[in-house]
């Protein structure tokens, strides 16, 4: 009888970490490689955004601006990035910093070549209508004049959101969460919200201008309408969707209704409530144009309208401009506070 040798191929385990740390190695130098060359881009399209602003001619069709807005921005823009690269190589406290700078610098890049190719179809050399499409320095220009009532709008559309908002917010939590733990009040409410929620903006304002005794009071009504219904629908979804073994464990050890409804189901809703947050932030900003428009003496809705019949578009779109800039800063307030008090969830999802 033969007999055969059974043999067992073991890895060698030395050569194979080996070899795997130096392909590590290998990518983690190609990653830096082209972090650098991102780096650089930037600086690159930045100094050829001002090169063909202050080199090229500007077209008979475009007005003179006072300063070379668009280059002093750039510049600026150019000052900034590079203290950050600085300083994230000075101090490891700025390190965080520096590395959302890396992140966003071929976005960066890929924006101000944006820039570059509107600046050349309008101001140097006006393809588009001059009348539409202002050059980029003449919107700058008109912030810059024109801060001090710009800044003014800017308050007084500021207010309308806030109160609109914060009733909107509120009134949508309750709703939802009277929807999401009561039959009874979900019996009642939800035929409403469905009917309701989905009717535009404008076609409350016949219904306002004769049930509220101010413009104001108006206003925050449609902002707070816009904010109540993402809000409401989010969050009783979020609702719905938690498990219900979560409150029978709860009711089993003697929780209350009302703790159930605290310390469970609201915190386990949470990133349905930021999801209806956001997007009735986003609706607020679209009802504010409309809501303005019922007859404010100032707001950026009222001023963009203003400036539309006058056919100002250069003011339109700085108006547009301080909108978008405002509308980025609430976001980013928004996801610092959901990050704050959704810090259980990363790592958990992706952010």
């Amino acid at each position: 009888m033969a007999t055969g040798t059974l043999s067992i191929n073991l890895p060698e385990t030395a050569a194979d970490n080996k070899n795997i740390n130096i392909v590590r190695a290998a990518e983690a130098e190609a990653k830096a490689k082209r972090q650098r060359i991102y780096n650089v881009l930037p600086v690159l399209s930045i100094g050829l955004a001002i090169a063909v602003d202050l080199g090229l001619e500007r077209s008979f069709l475009h007005a003179e601006t006072e300063a070379p807005y668009f280059s002093l921005l750039l510049a600026i823009t150019l000052a900034g990035y590079l203290l950050f690269q600085a300083a994230g190589r000075v101090s490891d406290r700025f390190l965080s910093l520096t590395e959302d700078a890396k992140d966003r610098a071929l976005f960066l890049a890929g924006f101000v070549l944006l820039l570059n190719i509107v600046n050349l179809l309008t101001a140097k050399l006006a393809i588009l209508p001059p009348l539409y499409f202002p050059a980029i320095d003449r919107v700058l220009e008109v912030v810059v004049e024109d801060w001090a009532y710009l800044l003014k709008c800017t308050a007084y559309s500021y207010r309308l959101l806030l109160l609109g908002w914060l009733f909107g917010a509120t009134a949508g939590l309750i709703t939802a969460v009277l929807i999401g733990f009561s039959t009874k009040a979900n019996y009642w409410l939800q035929p409403f919200i469905k009917v309701l929620g989905p009717i535009p903006t404008s076609a409350w304002i016949p219904l306002v201008l004769v049930a509220f005794p101010s413009v104001v009071s108006g206003s925050v009504f449609l902002i707070a309408l816009a904010v109540w219904f993402p809000t409401t629908v989010l969050t009783s979804s979020g609702i719905a969707n938690i498990k219900n073994s979560y409150f029978e464990a709860a009711s089993t050890l003697g929780a209350s209704r009302w703790y159930q409804i605290r310390h469970i189901g609201i915190p386990a809703a949470m990133p349905s409530v930021f999801q209806g947050l956001f997007n009735g932030t986003s609706a607020s900003f679209i009802t504010l144009v409309i809501a303005e428009m019922l007859g404010a003496k100032y707001g950026l809705g009222w001023y963009i309208n203003w400036q539309k019949e006058m056919m100002a578009y250069a003011n339109v779109y700085a108006g547009l401009l301080l909108i978008a800039v405002s509308f980025s800063l609430i976001i980013s307030l928004l996801l610092q506070v959901r990050n704050r008090a959704l810090v259980w969830q990363k790592g958990v999802i992706k952010w």
